[in-house]
């Protein structure tokens, strides 16, 4: 029987998130037969080391944010020469890092948002650039500390001065129109669905988690050449960066003067997030593939670069 050792939790701002995947992914590879061990990630890394004493077959990675889907690790496991799913350091760490992972795209051709990564004292002093515009942390997901800075909205000093995410902000062009992402598997991207969050027009954390704080439409109802363009462009993101096992890749879609419109590659996502509210799971199961066998498919498509 493969044992698997499932990490969750972890350190990040998204450790919640990360506990909920990986509740649902230790039920659904039982459930599978795996012979899983759970491991609560904390802030002793000498502690999860011997936790995978001895070595499982398999580590699923439910890990969310920084310090597990930036590489770091990644290149523990590497280390210890332990497959894993999802991508490797490489990968993951670029991914994480926006900024970087925007000037890989924008090398290969792929639309992105105009933006730059600014001192927080620069944002205190004033606008960085023309209103409305979009703060967001360079190395966080889940949009954490995601912020829409509008025409009239006196918050930008605030913003700076409770920043916790550094020295240093990105800040991009507010892109109107609709949400949409396409997760991938090992590059094939699946489908294209519509975010639509309830309580406004941002999908900020709380749409994303909440039960109810979001609808998906799938499949989308977009113009065609926009549907392709965006399964192209996933899997374009997904090759650029070198990702393998599962990803996502986020879209802005501004449709405001008519279709087809303007499509923005926001992201790609190295960790999908795999909760009851997720896209990934949903994508798979419109594709005819049960939570149960994605999470399957991740296990046996488990490597490591060590």
């Amino acid at each position: 029987m493969t044992r698997v050792a499932v990490l969750y939790g972890g350190i990040s701002a998204e450790r919640e998130v990360s506990l909920a995947t990986g509740v649902q992914v230790i039920a659904a590879l039982r459930e599978t037969g795996f012979d899983v061990d759970p491991i609560d990630v904390g802030a002793d890394l000498g502690a999860v080391i011997r936790a995978l004493m001895p070595k499982p077959d398999v580590v699923f990675n439910a890990l969310h944010g920084r310090f597990g889907e930036d590489g770091a690790i990644q290149g523990v496991l590497d280390w210890l020469a332990i497959p894993y799913t999802h991508s490797g350091v490489r990968a993951s760490a670029l991914a994480m890092h926006k900024q970087a992972a925007k000037a890989l795209f924008q090398s290969v051709g792929l639309p992105v948002a105009p933006g730059r990564v600014v001192p927080v004292w620069e944002l205190e002093t004033g606008d960085p650039m023309p209103l409305p515009y979009v703060v967001k942390p360079v190395n966080e997901g889940s949009s954490v500390g995601v912020t829409i800075v509008r025409a009239g909205d006196n918050r930008r000093t605030e913003i700076a001065r409770s920043w916790t995410f550094g020295s240093a902000a990105l800040v991009e062009e507010y892109i109107p129109g609709r949400e949409l992402t396409v997760a991938l598997l090992d590059g094939r991207a699946l489908a294209v669905t519509e975010i639509r969050a309830v309580a406004g027009s941002f999908y900020d954390y709380e749409s994303k988690y909440a039960d109810g704080g979001s609808r998906h439409i799938i499949p989308a109802a977009v113009h065609p050449d926009i549907r392709d363009q965006a399964l192209d462009v996933a899997a374009a993101a997904h090759r650029a960066l070198g990702c393998r096992g599962a990803t996502r890749c986020d879209f802005r879609y501004d449709d405001t003067k008519g279709e087809p419109g303007r499509l923005i590659l926001l992201e790609i996502n190295t960790q999908p997030g795999l909760t009851h509210t997720s896209l990934l799971p949903e994508q798979a199961a419109y594709c005819g593939m049960d939570f149960a066998q994605l999470c399957t498919w991740m296990v046996e498509n488990a490597s490591c670069q060590g």
